[in-house]
């Protein structure tokens, strides 16, 4: 008798979930036949909720804009842009050009989300990634009943918001993944106890809890893979992207690498001040200020450069964190970063320069020799790109995209340096500061001729062909 009620009570639950989801979405295919009578034609929908931050993800945001823009201007097709960022269009657009050097044309629609703060990591002290996730299931929600779009682009990540956009809104998914929200390096560092930004050392030193935070992280796989798998086409920004990605979602005939767009002819424009005249040895970190990037592993490591170079050169080397600030909470990390400076008595020789201009960008990295990049698997990483175009001698990350597609060390041909550990990252810089002008020359050539193909103009030629089959549908 209780197996039959049982039963006839999951039947009830099955049959009313089934009833909403046919009469939501009859209402959603009324909804998008006025929004068609607002915005004729073909519109294409991009989820970006922070599409006002300065970061590589927004640069790729803005040239796919204009891509679609160039790419489909004697076609009737629109763009519309869901943003948490609560900024007027001109705004948004003007920024893009000052950061970023992209000009936009100005027939954006932007639709601004209320409650961007579902997918805020600060929101879920405890199983942040199934609370962000849950959180852009949400927010997804709240998308697609201000604008109901014929395509939809997510270029942020959020691939929880996939089935509510093709199954209710009957979408096509097109998706640029710019890194997996869960990967198999970060199950296998839970379950070798490795602490990490997202595995606290509490959790690492605990065998227990590491069962139990693996569990869950595989649990989440399953989840990650399943609404993955809604996309119609998946653009990776690199070869550890994809890897992972095909790993997990297990759609490799939908997923196209897609290298992301660096504005590597305007650092190429960059005029070159030979190092016999710089006179201050510039050392340059061009990152978001956020955990993952790792900045206090790049303080660390200047630290112990300045233990051991002499004196005479120690004068002469200023080390420059240069990124962008989302909101309060990297405000707050920011002046962590100043403090921790202080306490290891170096901020003298370090200084931060946040939400800077293109322009200003460009001079800084003018008068610098080495760059720095800390981040562990990073997914791509545009800002090591751009520096090598600008000159600058990087030192980046043993790991993800740095690792296997930019940084090149085969035969006698050297682009730049990988290191992953804080005597590591110190001395290789002390040795490219000991380095002849001429060898330093050498590697910059080399990485100058290994920029071309992640230029703007390739991003937009892939990045148009893999759309092309969720718009010719």
């Amino acid at each position: 008798m209780i197996w039959l009620v049982l039963t006839r009570f999951i039947i009830g639950i099955l049959v009313f979930c089934l009833s909403f989801i046919w009469i939501l979405r009859i209402y959603l295919r009324h909804l998008k036949k006025q929004h068609h009578k607002e915005i004729p034609g073909t519109t294409i929908g991009i989820f970006h909720p922070y599409c006002n931050a300065g970061g590589g993800g927004e640069r790729v945001l803005w040239c796919a804009v204009r891509a679609i823009q160039e790419g489909y201007r004697n076609r009737n097709v629109s763009i519309i842009i869901y943003t948490g960022d609560h900024v007027p269009p001109e705004t948004l657009i003007s920024n893009a050009e000052k950061r970023f050097n992209v000009i936009i044309e100005k027939s954006i629609k932007f639709e601004y989300l209320q409650r961007r703060r579902w997918v805020e990591a600060a929101k879920y002290p405890i199983l942040t990634l199934l609370g962000q996730s849950l959180g852009s299931f949400l927010l997804g929600f709240e998308a697609l009943f201000l604008h109901v779009p014929d395509v939809y682009i997510d270029t942020m990540g959020y691939a929880f918001t996939f089935p509510l956009f093709k199954v209710l809104g009957g979408a096509k998914i097109g998706c640029y993944v710019h890194y997996p929200t869960i990967s198999t390096d970060m199950l296998a560092r839970v379950a070798i106890n490795l602490p990490a930004y997202n595995n606290s050392g509490a959790i690492a030193r605990s065998r227990n809890l590491s069962s139990l935070k693996l569990g869950y992280y595989k649990l989440f796989a399953i989840l990650y893979g399943f609404v993955g798998r809604f996309a119609d086409i998946v653009m990776v920004n690199s070869s550890w992207t994809e890897n992972h990605i095909n790993s997990i979602w297990n759609i490799s005939l939908r997923t196209n690498r897609v290298y992301p767009p660096c504005d590597v002819s305007e650092f190429l424009k960059i005029k070159q001040i030979p190092d016999s005249e710089k006179r201050i040895k510039s050392i340059v970190a061009v990152a978001q200020f956020r955990p993952e990037k790792d900045h206090p592993l790049m303080i660390m490591s200047y630290f112990s450069l300045l233990q051991v170079i002499p004196d005479e050169l120690k004068e002469r080397v200023r080390f420059i964190f240069v990124g962008s600030c989302r909101d309060e909470i990297d405000e707050k990390r920011v002046e962590d970063y100043k403090d921790l400076c202080k306490h290891l008595s170096i901020e003298d020789y370090v200084e931060f320069r946040v939400n800077v201009t293109f322009e200003e960008l460009k001079t800084i990295l003018q008068e610098g020799t080495i760059g720095i990049h800390t981040m562990w698997n990073e997914h791509f990483g545009i800002s090591v790109v751009e520096c090598m175009a600008a000159g600058l001698i990087m030192v980046a990350h043993n790991s993800g995209g740095p690792k296997s597609d930019i940084i090149v060390n085969s035969g006698h041909v050297r682009n730049g340096f990988l290191a992953e550990y804080e005597d590591e990252y110190s001395s290789t810089i002390l040795k490219i500061l000991n380095m002849s002008d001429a060898e330093r020359q050498e590697i910059r050539e080399a990485a100058w001729s290994s920029v071309g193909r992640f230029s703007d103009a390739k991003f937009q030629e892939d990045f148009l062909r893999n759309i092309a089959v969720l718009l010719e549908t």
